[in-house]
Formats: C-alpha cells, structure tokens, sequence
C-alpha cells in the first residue's frame, strides 16, 4: 500500500523596490500613514517547497541564517490553519535578497507560501482571504501576493495597480551599513507638519497620474537616513553621476537602486560601484511577467492559468 503523495514546486520570491515612499502622520493603531509605489524586481530567493498529507502538521524550514520564528514558516501554518489542512510542509529556502535593505525578502518568501501551498494541497483559497492571512504577517506581504507595479496605502497593504511601463533596467547597491526602520521613524516624525502631509498628497497624486512627468519621485526616509549615513547619500549620486535616469534609496534602507537608459552604462556603472558594496543587475518585473513566473513554476499542479494559481488536485 503506498504512502500519501509528496508534491513539490521551486519557487522564485522576487524582491520589491519602492519609486515613490510619502509617510503621513502616525495611525490609531501606531503604524504610519504610507503612499508608496511598490515595483517587482528580477532579484530573488529560491524557495524549494514540498507537502505531504498527514495526521499531524509539521513545518520545517532551512535558510541557512537560522532566523529564529521565520516569516515563511509562519506563513505556512497561517494558510494549513486557514484551509483545514495537516500535513508535513519542508521548505529550503536560497537566500540571495538581502536582510534588512529595504527589498521585502521575507514579505516576499511568505506570500511565496501563500501563493504555492494551497496549490500543492489541493485547496482552494480565494485571493481576498490569502490578502487577509498576507496581511496579518507583514505590511508588505500582500503586494507579493499581485507583483507588478501598485500603488499601496494605509500601511502600506491596501494596493491598487498601476500600468505596467516599459521595460527598465539598472543596479542596486547594499553597503554594509545596517539602517533601524524605527529610528528612521522615529527622527521622521517631527517633520510630518500637517501642511507638508496636504503637500505630499497633491505630489503623489501628480507621481502616480503622471509617471515620467514632471513631478520629481522621492523617498521621505532619504531625508532623515542620509543625515545619520552620508555614505548612503554618497552612493545615490554615484549612481546619478554614472547616467542614472532614477536613483533612490527603497524602503528606509539600506539599499539604492538606480535605472539607466542603457545597458552599456548599467555595465560601465557596475565596474565603477563594486567597492561601494554588493552590487546587483536588475530588471523591473510586469505584472503579467511576475505570474507567468508563478504558473511556470507550479505548472505541473495547476490546470489553468489563473490567479492565484488553481490546484488540479481540487476535491
């Protein structure tokens, strides 16, 4: 008598960059008021999931960082709770988006779970009720939920879709310099004036209706984040000097990403910037890119291309 079945998927969790970050005044519930521009990005983890039906539930996880209570871990027994399920989930997860530099790594591994383990245990679970558990584990977990280009604000989860626009490319730079998001917070929060937040409002307003106009992009965490790590400021016109197009530091840091006109100067600029720390090539990621990744990878379980992804093992 054979065993219950083991389904396995390797997933891609893409990271994010922002293009425009405004924070307003401080919330009811303590979290900051956000308008952000959220945009997938080609840098990623590699997550090799399985599932096995059983009696009992058990979620084992290796990244190779020992982060203790892992996001993706917690995902998975967020969505088996959510759908009635037990069983074994193993995940091992190849890090390669850096920790704490503004990129949503761990946002994006869990919604990769979100996404993945309905289908490989024959659930189905609508895209509403995966945004509330994504919601529930971090502020940015929803948007690897949709990839693309969105607008997000509250906290950063209630997300609305951009167009997706051309084909951009450019390098992202993560000096070894460590940014506390709370500190940035902190320092920030004397500045939100009421009239600068009415400002920031018409302004963001103006970014999203008019992308590539007039209307300079920015990220208010620059101000305050630049001021305690010059170096961070230093490697912002670095990438201007070098023919950035756009140069920013996403989330409050410490990455900064710039995009070019061409690839001849991404490659002369990444000769220029490896001693100022890691430097990556990447590439914007569409909406419709980001879920063709999704069905590519789990196309052995799903019969349709939907989204989210639909088992074939529905019952």
């Amino acid at each position: 008598m054979s065993g219950p079945i083991r389904r396995r998927a390797r997933l891609r969790a893409l990271a994010k960059i922002n293009l425009d970050l405004r924070v307003l005044a401080k919330r009811p519930d303590g979290f900051h008021e956000l308008r952000t521009i959220f945009q997938t990005i080609s840098l990623a983890d590699t997550i090799d999931m399985a599932f096995t039906p059983g009696g009992k539930t058990s979620v084992e996880v290796e990244d190779g960082l020992g982060i203790p209570d892992n996001l993706a871990a917690r995902a998975a027994r967020v969505a088996l709770e959510a759908m009635g399920v037990t069983g074994r989930v193993e995940m091992q997860i190849r890090k390669r988006i850096p920790l704490g530099a503004g990129l949503g790594g761990g946002s994006s591994d869990a919604a990769a779970v979100l996404l993945a383990l309905p289908v490989l245990a024959g659930r189905e679970v609508e895209l509403p009720e995966l945004c509330g558990l994504a919601e529930q584990l971090g502020s940015d977990v929803p948007f690897f939920l949709l990839g693309g280009r969105a607008v997000g604000i509250g906290r950063g989860s209630e997300l609305f879709p951009l167009p997706d626009e051309p084909a951009a490319a450019g390098l992202l730079v993560v000096p070894g310099v460590h940014v506390s998001t709370s500190e940035a917070y902190r320092r920030l929060s004397p500045r939100l004036t009421s009239e600068s937040q009415q400002n920031k409002i018409f302004s963001f307003q103006s970014q999203t209706w008019c992308r590539g106009g007039r209307e300079p992009a920015c990220n208010d965490f620059e101000a305050v984040v630049f001021e305690q790590h010059r170096s961070l400021a230093r490697l912002k016109k670095r990438l201007i000097g070098a023919g950035a197009s756009v140069a920013m530091m996403t989330g409050s840091g410490s990455g900064v990403f710039g995009l070019f006109p061409t690839r001849e100067e991404i490659t002369l600029a990444f000769e220029s910037l490896g001693t100022l720390g890691e430097v990556y090539r990447i590439s914007l990621v569409s909406r419709q890119r980001y879920r063709s990744l999704w069905w590519r990878a789990l196309k052995e379980h799903i019969t349709q291309t939907t989204w989210p992804p639909q088992s074939r093992y529905l019952r």
